[in-house]
């Protein structure tokens, strides 16, 4: 008869349970790297859970950002997750395919017919934007010397902008001459625009989605009060529009808004892949209206990997995933399928605008018609509420609701606003219990007496 012998199967199953394994019963390193490998499974696990501490993406009120992808999406990035983008002689397709976004960007954006224009893809709209201040700045420049002039004082006129802008000025040396709001406006306005400009002004610069408000600048209305200031002054001032949110937008829900090309001051336009154009994280865009607008000497011919590639970024290295992804949606959604997205998140936003006119204390800053899928609102009577739009932010977020609450650019500082973005993927069921915990939140707030006023000065919000 044959002997056997058996096995230890509780010792088995702990050396191959995630919750018994040696990594998971001690806090996970922080300063020094573990001597010893664990298993894939069991740190995918610890790091899942731990990942759950984050807030929930569709929750998340507050980012202009993707936050749902379909599963050609996912499948896509993941066959691209070894593509460098910036290796074209490699990956000469995924260049093509670059190239074939960037001639659609410029006709969704109406660039003159029988030009050549021309643009990259970028990490977001951030280094996009910085590329097209580069660009104006090494275009004022060149024009300044070639007249005689001094090139030393370069400066930047703008409204309400996005950080990006600030930081490009402090990095590259430009003054932001960053026009202050009037009462009741939200952002830039073409009178405004002759106390600020001169002859050493690189370019303005237009919001085509305002991060604070939501809304539009009259890109056309600056573009005509430039074009007077050449008329009277002498001082060309090209235009550049951010239009990190509202270049996804605006061409499908609103195409009789002239903001792009076909308005011949604009020379640039930057937007985010990842914002309304649907992209996952990673990806933006500029395009400049012609191919000399953008000058030789930023271009940097590289001999890489045995292959020579024109390349203009801040950056090196990085994945092309995005940018693949970013065409999927181009052929998967076509203009139709743009113009059915963008127009529920803009019904969804009215719908919410009109329930948040109805909650009682709130008064409507933008209520989602004409821009971006959005609703921005404040408190009526701000001494009186008994709380403030802070308040209501931090008890939101008892139940999972990042709704931001910040003060407006000077010179409006005493006004503080809440703002809801809707994108790709937050539904009109959400935004209803997001009502309903609006109503519970705004009960208990007037129920109990808040110990201590917000803070002055306390922090805003910068997406």
């Amino acid at each position: 008869m044959a002997l056997h012998q058996t096995k230890d199967t509780h010792a088995e199953d702990a050396a191959t349970d995630v919750f018994a394994s040696a990594l998971s019963g001690q806090v996970l390193p922080k300063y020094r790297m573990p001597e010893e490998h664990s298993s894939s499974e069991v740190v995918y696990s610890l790091l899942h859970n731990e990942l759950l501490l984050d807030g929930n993406a569709a929750q998340n009120l507050a980012t202009f950002c993707t936050t749902w992808s379909d599963d050609g999406v996912h499948r896509l990035m993941n066959e691209c997750l070894d593509k460098n983008m910036i290796d074209k002689d490699e990956y000469p397709q995924t260049a093509e395919i670059e190239a074939r976004c960037v001639n659609i960007l410029a006709d969704l954006w109406n660039a003159p017919a029988g030009t050549t224009g021309t643009g990259c893809s970028t990490t977001g709209s951030s280094e996009a934007a910085m590329l097209g201040g580069l660009a104006l700045k090494w275009r004022w420049r060149a024009r300044r010397k070639a007249e005689g002039k001094p090139a030393d004082r370069p400066n930047l006129v703008c409204g309400p902008v996005q950080i990006c802008w600030e930081k490009f000025a402090r990095y590259f040396d430009v003054e932001l001459r960053q026009v202050p709001l009037e009462p009741g406006a939200t952002g830039l306005r073409p009178h405004q625009l002759a106390a600020h400009v001169d002859e050493n002004t690189i370019g303005v610069v237009a919001i085509l989605g305002v991060t604070y408000t939501c809304d539009y600048e009259p890109v056309a209305e600056l573009a005509a009060a430039l074009d007077r200031i050449q008329e009277e002054r002498g001082w060309d001032v090209p235009l550049h529009v951010d239009a990190a949110s509202g270049g996804f937008v605006a061409p499908f829900l609103h195409p009789d808004v002239v903001w792009d090309f076909r308005l011949p001051r604009v020379a640039s336009v930057n937007t985010s892949g990842h914002k309304y154009g649907l992209a996952p994280l990673g990806v933006g865009w500029i395009v400049w209206r012609t191919a000399d607008l953008l000058p030789a000497e930023l271009v940097f011919d590289v001999d890489y990997l045995g292959g020579d590639m024109p390349t203009f970024a801040l950056n090196f290295s990085r994945p092309g995933g995005e940018v693949i992804a970013q065409y999927y949606l181009f052929l998967r959604l076509g203009r139709a399928g743009y113009r059915r997205v963008q127009q529920a998140c803009a019904d969804t936003a009215q719908y919410l605008a009109r329930e948040i006119e109805g909650l009682g204390p709130f008064t409507l800053l933008y209520d989602g018609r004409g821009a971006l899928p959005a609703v921005s609102y404040t408190l009526t009577d701000p001494g009186g509420a008994g709380f403030s739009l802070y308040d209501l932010s931090d008890r939101l977020r008892m139940r999972g609701w990042q709704v931001p609450s910040y003060p407006l650019p000077a010179d409006r500082e005493e006004t503080v606003i809440q703002r809801v973005l809707i994108r790709h993927g937050v539904t009109r069921d959400q935004i209803a219990l997001l009502v309903e915990d609006l109503r519970r939140a705004l009960a208990h707030l007037r129920a109990v007496p808040q110990l201590a006023p917000a803070t002055p000065g306390r922090a805003g919000f910068h997406h």
